[in-house]
């Protein structure tokens, strides 16, 4: 279940952030993404917390991403990392080429 639910969110062209609002790698993540236009429906953030679910799809990000905290951010299909992963990118230029890459920018 956990596995379809996040599988039917990623999507070539999509910037996808399963968060924790609380949680302040995820402020961060958020913020940094903040920065770019996106076009309409190509960035979503989902929060995970209150789900019945939310262990199991911890569990299943380890499984696709090596690790099972938040926030996961999917560029296209591929993980990223998180919050302070796509502060780096940010800051070295790459996150923006990505963003272009996938088409999700304005």
């Amino acid at each position: 279940m956990s596995q379809q639910f996040v599988q039917a969110k990623l999507k070539e062209d999509k910037v996808v952030l399963f968060i924790k609002p609380t949680c302040p790698y995820c402020v961060t993540a958020k913020d940094v993404l903040s920065k770019y236009k996106f076009k309409p429906g190509h960035l979503e953030c989902v929060d995970i917390s209150g789900r019945p679910d939310m262990d199991s799809l911890q569990n299943y990000f380890l499984e696709l991403t090596g690790a099972r905290t938040v926030p996961r951010v999917f560029i296209g299909e591929e993980c990223v990392g998180g919050g302070s992963d796509v502060a780096a990118l940010h800051t070295s230029g790459k996150l923006e080429s990505m963003l272009q890459a996938i088409g999700a920018l304005q």
